[in-house]
């Protein structure tokens, strides 16, 4: 049986054949006079033709489709998608449907709101991340130049469609990065989760739908209290502020890093930042950082990277009124909000990670 639907700021989470079910469901009020589905060169191949057999509508169903990669997350491909849209008559009764993974459940979220002053969209991602963290909660929103989701909006899906049968569609790499937001959701909210976490040692088995279905409930209770990240949302940046900063980099050289490659090395280095301002016990963060690189490896900053990453860190959401704010831990399973720290305390954060030993 696919897990119970979960309820997140104005939408709905539902799994498997449930979520195929409450799609159709709302498809067949006959509310929408056209659905339009957004994919990327990935999904149109491999998921798309699966997603189509199972749609049941009889509204006209138009495809669009864009390259797939962080590179397309612009301004200038919603340009490019709000045109297609506006070539095939889409209207303000339209529906776009988001199938893909975190690029595309954000672009196309982004592109939904916006267009006719918005029209409604559901998300069905594909990928673990997308499943755990960027196709839940609302956050929209595109690239400036390297700088991550910098313009955007917190609009809500109309539902969010998880079919777990899309991650066999996957590289290894792609699952693992998406594990480290799961094991963020453990980290901020749920000790007992982290555990669970790390005896699994991966995301093989067959509790890998109960495991994805917690990581949504974490995210979904904290979204739902504070829809608008004016309090607790802020714990979800967890191993982002360093995280987005290091992906930012990374992209700007031409040489991308996946999400979660960054957001883990992120994790560690915030964790570092936690045992440093006296939040986090040494022998906590000794297990942090030995979960993390055991299993997503060192990644190597030279002296310029470093330097770069703090200069990036000036352009991050979360600061206000000129201070640099971290969320990071009071201990596993519990966040500590509106943290600041140097930047020569960040550079120690950088050598303890780049040293990659255990505690």
């Amino acid at each position: 049986m696919p897990p119970e639907p979960i309820h997140c700021a104005g939408s709905t989470v539902w799994f498997n054949q449930d979520a195929y079910h409450a799609l159709n469901e709302l498809l067949g009020q006959g509310r929408y006079s056209m659905v339009v589905v957004l994919s990327d060169t990935h999904t149109a191949e491999f998921c798309q033709p699966k997603f189509l057999s199972l749609l049941e509508t009889e509204a006209p169903v138009e495809l669009i489709e864009i390259e797939s990669g962080e590179e397309m997350k612009t301004v200038q491909t919603c340009l490019e998608v709000w045109h297609a849209l506006t070539e095939i008559g889409a209207d303000r009764k339209c529906l776009l449907v988001n199938l893909g993974g975190g690029v595309i459940t954000d672009l196309g979220g982004f592109i939904a709101s916006a267009y006719k002053r918005g029209v409604d969209f559901i998300n069905v991602p594909t990928t673990l991340l997308g499943m755990v963290d960027a196709g839940i909660g609302g956050k929209n929103g595109v690239d400036i130049g390297p700088l991550k989701n910098q313009v955007g909006t917190i609009t809500s899906p109309k539902l969010v469609l998880i079919d777990t049968e899309f991650l066999q569609t996957l590289p290894e790499k792609e699952i693992r990065s998406g594990w480290a937001e799961m094991l963020k959701h453990g980290l901020i909210a749920d000790r007992g989760y982290w555990d669970s976490l790390c005896k699994a040692g991966g995301l093989g088995g067959d509790d890998l739908d109960d495991l994805i279905a917690r990581s949504v409930e974490i995210k979904s209770e904290i979204v739902t209290r504070d829809p608008a990240e004016n309090g607790m949302r802020k714990a979800l940046n967890f191993g982002h502020t360093l995280g987005h900063a290091i992906e930012s980099r990374f992209l700007s050289q031409g040489k991308p890093i996946l999400h979660g490659e960054a957001v883990a090395a992120g994790m560690v280095m915030e964790a570092y930042l936690s045992m440093e301002k006296g939040l986090l016990e040494p022998s906590e963060y000794g297990r942090v950082k030995k979960t993390i690189i055991s299993a997503f490896g060192v990644i190597e900053f030279a002296p310029d990277d470093v330097t770069s990453i703090l200069g990036l860190l000036v352009h991050d959401k979360k600061n206000e009124h000129g201070r640099r704010l971290f969320a990071l831990l009071a201990g596993i399973g519990a966040p500590a909000l509106d943290i600041e720290a140097t930047n020569d305390l960040i550079i120690s954060a950088f050598d303890d990670y780049s040293r990659g030993d255990f505690q």
